[in-house]
């Protein structure tokens, strides 16, 4: 045999074992991915397993609550009182029930921030010479200044439901801006809201129309400590509440 003959031989055989070699490293990418995918799909049920025994179980997400849970709640529960059962938009800043929300209305009562006494303004002794008292259904804001005021309704919230507040899309554009904070599971009362005029300008809120719409969430089961049960400073507030220590 030649040398000629021998290298081809040597060639071939060399190849051969190449072949062999990557379809070995193919079979073996393959039985892997499939070791991870039967992993994966087996994971889901044996955490569920494990959940189940530690006595954790399944537990629902947390979410943003619809208009039919609203009005259940409003009608069965007093959640909400008085309650609007659909949003009225004629001629008027929205209030009443929305697809997921509740745009809650001001009312007549306003108190209005002065500097006529010089006075401070300190949460921790809140002075009433800071504001004056009015009772109107048009409050005009004087420029860079706020008022606090109420809402219409009186809220109980349940022991699994957490409340945020935001505000009117119509008074946003005109620089007015509504600051409210959560409403706790287990609060109930009157909403104290608070006005700021942002502009230069004096700026007007109507009462007995939509000043903000308030967004219920609930949690996957009730808390331990609601703000009843620690007797929350501000619960059964009624009217326009001004800051307690």
């Amino acid at each position: 045999m030649s040398r000629k003959d021998e290298a081809l031989i040597r060639e071939k055989q060399l190849t051969e074992a190449l072949r062999r070699n990557l379809h070995l490293r193919r079979a073996q990418a393959t039985a892997r991915r499939n070791a991870e995918d039967a992993d994966l799909r087996c994971a889901p049920q044996a955490a569920k397993t494990d959940a189940n025994l530690a006595g954790i179980g399944e537990r629902p997400n947390m979410g943003v609550l619809p208009d039919h849970w609203i009005r259940k709640m409003a009608l069965e529960q007093e959640m909400i009182s008085p309650f609007e059962d659909r949003l009225h938009r004629e001629g008027v800043v929205s209030y009443g029930l929305s697809s997921y929300g509740y745009d809650a209305r001001c009312s007549t009562e306003f108190k209005i921030f002065t500097n006529v006494d010089s006075a401070v303004v300190d949460p921790k002794a809140f002075s009433e010479k800071s504001f004056v008292d009015r009772s109107t259904e048009i409050c005009v804001i004087p420029p860079n200044s706020f008022a606090l005021a109420r809402t219409i309704e009186y809220f109980k919230i349940p022991d699994d439901v957490l409340v945020i507040c935001l505000g009117k899309s119509t008074y946003a554009r005109c620089g007015i801006i509504v600051n409210v904070t959560p409403l706790e599971p287990g609060w109930e009362g009157h909403v104290t809201l608070e006005f700021s005029n942002t502009t230069p300008l004096p700026a007007k809120i109507y009462a007995n129309e939509g000043v903000a719409q308030f967004i219920f969430l609930k949690g996957e089961s009730p808390c331990e400590v609601t703000y009843r049960s620690r007797s929350g400073k501000y619960m059964s507030q009624t009217g326009v509440t001004l800051p307690r220590l």
